[in-house]
């Protein structure tokens, strides 16, 4: 028989096929397995309106064989199979596409999923093996054929015997290589991972037989081998099943199976849409962090199905960064894919997804945090940092977004509270949003800076994350109200004749403060009577966008330049220290000098700011321990 050559084009075309549109070899099963549910819808299709068909549902299966001694994989399926001109037309005839014809056809019929619309999957098979064998009895005929090849050499049709309709894809393996085992095809536990990983949710049975092994009838240590036919798949996915028939066990074991994770999820977010675009999600909300989730390594995305077949197994696109904690997935079957069913192409449906799922995200959040604070507040401990970088990111463009998700530390509640609740409690006359910033909250209370605001009774947010007074920046206000660094220059706390009496001591004091700046040289830009200090003699302030705390986390970075916020030296006047100053600047300049680089130092300190010479310092403190009373 003559050997039936492919066209110029279609060689190009296999060759293409075999080598540059799939990525990833182990993709030839799913492929084919798609194939085979293809061909049965097709006769589960004819069976509803054809009482001759005389199948049931239950009839219609994929089945896997694997046979390691000659090196063979077999998968076949009873459905509709195809006659020779068909052979010819679809395995002949590269990109021709028997699934998408059906579907152009039958728009609109009732429970039928088409998965191939190319025509190329069956082609991903020659990446494992040397020689593909194609034997199929077309429903309504006796007379079954049988298609054979070795890749680009042609292929060969032939009449064949066949017991049932259906079609068997008989592959004979590559020759393993150094770096190639091909062998791990034919073994069972890769066949069933395969099957779980890409086509667990097909909606029809693949069977296989395993290997079994029991204990002998009438023997208590004897062990006897048996073959049992197991059905690897699941078909049915959890998702496309009404919530009323689910519980939280069926949930919580879908979970931790799937996403191998020991813990229950905090939440299950469980939606169907139809509409622009048509998708079933089902998502979850971690207990706590993933060990490498703040670092490179971490990928971000939910799995992707497309009619129940798994497309990619991390799907970006379809979380923004502040949700990248959601584990999950989606299936859709509007969704347009390449060629070879590994990535997605870009296009309008993919974004209309993305969006809907960040709306029922935030939706989800928000209700936790309303009806289930402590649950909220084990999420946000784990995840809360990433809001806030989600607010800083972008130039602020997802703010509005994420704000009303935001907790901080209460000075007054002792406890973290939302923006909107700082509000409602805020007494009537306040006029910003104070916060404060620190490695710690107990360092932050301890700060000279928020005795003033505490005095008057006013809250303080303490900020103890890297990224939070950045976030509040990008905030600049919420719901009206400016936030304020209780370090910032005014604080809005002064009466009029509290200003008064500040600006006449200055101005009484002002060579004092002037040559305690001129010591201090380039150290700080300016040395004033403090406003917001009570108990403490010294703190150091800043003027400007930049605060003393982002100037720390800003120089911790990589950087050839290091960036110094516009420091301010208060000194509280009413202070005993200050009295001592006085005395100084009218006897010992050069000691007023010291104490200057002393108070400079003690105000470093209490920032949480490196010294420039510890040395000096430390001799500076003994010199004055030393001074006889």
């Amino acid at each position: 028989m003559e050997k039936t050559q492919f066209k110029t084009e279609s060689k190009r075309l296999l060759d293409l096929m075999i080598n540059s549109v799939y990525t990833n070899r182990e993709i030839f099963l799913r492929e084919l397995i798609s194939n085979a549910s293809d061909a049965l819808d097709k006769l589960y299709f004819r069976s509803l309106t054809d009482q001759q068909v005389g199948m049931s549902r239950d009839d219609f299966a994929i089945r896997i064989d694997a046979d390691n001694v000659n090196r063979v994989l077999s998968i076949s399926d009873t459905g509709i199979g195809m006659n020779r001109e068909e052979l010819e037309a679809n395995l002949g005839t590269i990109a021709n596409s028997g699934s998408l014809a059906f579907m152009q056809e039958n728009q609109g019929a009732p429970d039928i999923d088409i998965i191939g619309q190319f025509g190329v999957g069956f082609y991903s098979a020659f990446m494992v093996s040397k020689k593909l064998t194609v034997v199929t009895r077309a429903y309504g005929e006796q007379q079954a054929y049988k298609w054979e090849s070795e890749g680009l050499d042609g292929y060969l049709i032939s009449e064949a015997e066949r017991e049932g309709v259906g079609t068997d894809v008989i592959l004979t393996l590559k020759d393993n290589r150094e770096d190639d085992n091909y062998d791990e095809f034919l073994q069972e536990f890769k066949i069933r991972s395969l099957v779980k990983k890409y086509s667990d949710y097909i909606r029809y049975p693949i069977k296989m037989d395993v290997v079994k092994r029991r204990l002998q009838e009438g023997s208590d240590k004897d062990y006897e081998s048996y073959v049992e036919t197991e059905t690897l798949n699941s078909m049915v996915p959890i998702w496309r099943r009404n919530k009323n028939e689910l519980s939280d066990d069926d949930y919580y074991h879908f979970y931790r199976e799937k996403f191998f994770d020991f813990e229950n999820p905090l939440r299950v977010v469980h939606s169907s849409t139809e509409g622009k675009a048509t998708y079933n999600a089902l998502m979850f909300v971690p207990a706590r962090t993933p060990y490498n989730y703040y670092s490179k390594e971490f990928e971000k995305g939910l799995q992707l199905y497309s009619n129940g077949v798994l497309i990619m197994d991390k799907c970006a696109d379809l979380l923004p960064d502040y949700f990248s904690f959601m584990k999950g997935l989606v299936d859709s079957q509007d969704l347009s894919l390449n060629i070879s069913r590994e990535m997605l192409q870009h296009d309008r449906q993919l974004k209309i997804i993305a969006k809907s799922l960040e709306k029922k995200i935030k939706s989800e959040l928000t209700d936790m945090l309303l009806k289930d604070r402590e649950t909220y507040e084990k999420f946000y401990n784990s995840f809360g940092l990433q809001l806030k970088y989600g607010v800083y990111q972008d130039f602020g463009a997802n703010k509005e977004l994420l704000q009303g998700l935001l907790l901080f530390y209460s000075s007054r509640e002792k406890a973290l509270t939302t923006l909107s609740e700082y509000l409602e409690r805020m007494p009537e006359g306040q006029k910003y949003i104070y916060y404060a910033s620190g490695t710690s909250v107990d360092r932050i209370d301890r700060l000279p800076q928020t005795e003033r605001v505490k005095d008057k009774g006013f809250e303080i947010l303490y900020l103890t994350d890297d990224v939070d007074e950045f976030a509040l920046k990008m905030l600049n206000e919420f719901e009206g109200k400016e936030f304020k660094s209780v370090s910032s220059g005014d604080l809005g706390l002064e009466s009029e004749d509290e200003k008064k009496q500040v600006e006449q001591q200055s101005e009484e004091y002002k060579d004092l403060l002037a040559f305690m700046k001129e010591s201090l040289k380039d150290k700080v830009s300016e040395v004033r009577l403090s406003q917001r200090l009570k108990t403490h003699p010294v703190c150091l302030t800043s003027d400007g966008a930049l605060t003393l705390e982002m100037e720390k986390i800003l120089n911790a970075m990589p950087s050839e330049h290091q960036i110094k916020a516009d420091r301010i030296l208060e000194i509280n006047g009413g202070h005993p220290v200050f009295a001592t100053l006085q005395g100084l600047f009218k006897d010992d300049k050069e000691k007023l000098a010291a104490y200057s680089d002393i108070l400079y130092n003690q105000a470093l300190l209490i920032e949480g700011l490196p010294i420039e010479d510890p040395v000096a310092f430390s001799n500076a403190v003994c010199g004055l321990m030393a001074e006889k009373p």
